[in-house]
């Protein structure tokens, strides 16, 4: 919140990652961020690739519990692909569009995505609710492959602000944690219930009783599925979440809610990676990719 603050006092626009997976990242940041900021995001960027949809679609195995080979990934499957976007991705497109907020859809481009395969993911996007959707090339080509993203970020941040920031929030401040996870679990992950361990009841009902019961919830699951178990690929429904453990994070301003085995660890490095970037005498870069 502090870098947005003063990269906002500073640019016309900012650009910060809310992390991988839409029902993960853009969760947390709308949900705890943007809440405790009060800064709501006038564009969203929905990142996806031809392979994650590969994926989704049961190009790699109905589980996808091992890794694709190369010659896998390089095979054409446009009905893979498009199966992938129409469960995975919409629902991702789905969650975000009730909020009002205008959603681009990024397809990050690889040499071995072939024509058909671009072509049907950009329709299902389309066709799924996205602002615009656009190919991205800035890995291969710099600058001018990141070009159409962020004309595209541009108009629709531009547009959104001039019709008067519209912003529906899944959760309120007015929804206890109970609540918060309720919501979060049913309406965007699409459990048809959720269990709570007797464990995490009695840590819940300790966190109430000490005033921290309206707190944000801060969901911990992993990131392959919108489940709580990574081998249910593209859009499951009808499963039990399971709620292991609750935690308080008093300092953070948050509560944390473990699902299923989920195990959390720092996320960050004890040497950030920018202390190893710097520019030469001859104002080249080093140190990005270590």
């Amino acid at each position: 919140m502090i870098a947005d603050s003063i990269a906002l006092s500073t640019c016309d626009y900012v650009v910060t990652e809310a992390g991988f997976g839409a029902d993960m990242g853009a969760e947390k940041a709308l949900q705890i961020k943007a809440a405790a900021s009060g800064v709501v995001p006038d564009c969203i960027v929905l990142n996806v690739t031809v392979r994650s949809m590969k994926l989704h679609g049961g190009a790699f195995g109905k589980r996808g519990s091992r890794r694709p080979s190369k010659e896998e990934i390089a095979e054409e499957d446009v009905e893979a692909v498009k199966a992938g976007a129409m469960s995975n991705l919409a629902r991702h497109l789905s969650n975000l569009s009730r909020t009002g907020l205008p959603v681009i859809v990024s397809i990050n481009r690889f040499e071995t995505d072939t024509d058909a395969e671009l072509n049907v993911l950009r329709d299902v996007a389309s066709r799924s609710g996205a602002e615009s959707v656009v190919l991205f090339e800035g890995h291969a080509r710099g600058g001018l492959g990141a070009r159409d993203l962020a004309e595209a970020v541009v108009t629709a941040a531009d547009n959104h602000v001039k019709n008067g920031r519209p912003y529906e929030p899944v959760v309120t401040e007015d929804d206890g944690a109970r609540s918060r996870i309720s919501k979060v679990g049913l309406e965007l992950y699409g459990a048809s219930s959720i269990t709570v361990s007797d464990e995490a009841e009695a840590a819940l009902a300790e966190i109430e009783s000490w005033g921290f019961g309206g707190l944000p919830v801060c969901m911990a699951k992993t990131q392959y599925s919108f489940s709580h178990k990574s081998d249910m690929l593209g859009s499951p429904t009808d499963f039990e979440l399971p709620i292991r453990e609750i935690r308080l994070n008093a300092g953070a301003g948050f509560i944390v809610a473990v699902c299923g085995s989920m195990m959390t660890m720092p996320g960050l490095p004890t040497r950030p990676g920018a202390a190893g970037m710097d520019i030469d005498e001859n104002g080249e870069l080093f140190g990005v990719f270590g």
